[in-house]
């Protein structure tokens, strides 16, 4: 049986938009480190349509020169959430087809190791609702955005998490690991 990890850029108000803000704070290789640490045991990525449609053009011809982490992003299953798409491009991608928790409860039964998913905002909020999320991984950010999608909703519900890891960046970003 394996897990749901949810890596997130987000505001210290809690804002997980298209993350372009986050390029003034400059990127910590550490940070890297961090991410390669949640991405590590995943046998899968978990997307939702505006994420995958983000990522495609992005990673898709992206080379381990370029970024260490091409390989496992172009190389590795992609399972993409969504209600509208018919047609994946992107290499090693799997449509799953509208949000259902049975079905992502089975996806996530069927990997012996960890589901990642990145960005994915509403696909993470109903993930969190449904109790599904096992890590998260948040990178967060010293700015807030005032508007803007949030992480946690009404609609999240409560539930308990252990600090699992933590560590502060010369860049003023906090990563705070939890596990459910």
């Amino acid at each position: 049986m394996g897990n749901i990890r949810v890596h997130e850029f987000a505001s210290l108000d809690g804002v997980i938009d298209n993350p372009s803000w986050t390029f003034d704070f400059g990127f910590d290789p550490r940070m890297g480190e961090a991410i390669g640490g949640a991405m590590s045991a995943c046998e899968g990525i978990l997307l939702g349509r505006k994420t995958y449609e983000m990522f495609e053009p992005a990673w898709s011809s992206r080379t381990a020169e370029e970024d260490p982490g091409a390989p496992f992003m172009n190389n590795t299953t992609k399972y993409v959430v969504s209600s509208t798409l018919d047609t994946l491009t992107w290499g090693n991608s799997e449509l799953v087809g509208p949000y259902d928790a049975k079905c992502i409860k089975d996806l996530k039964d069927s990997v012996s190791g960890g589901l990642y998913v990145s960005g994915s905002g509403t696909l993470v909020r109903a993930l969190l609702a449904d109790g599904l999320v096992d890590e998260l991984h948040l990178f967060v950010y010293p700015v807030t955005r005032g508007t803007g999608p949030r992480l946690f909703t009404e609609d999240t519900g409560a539930a308990t998490w252990s600090l699992a890891g933590s560590a502060t960046y010369d860049n003023g970003v906090v990563y705070l690991h939890y596990s459910r």
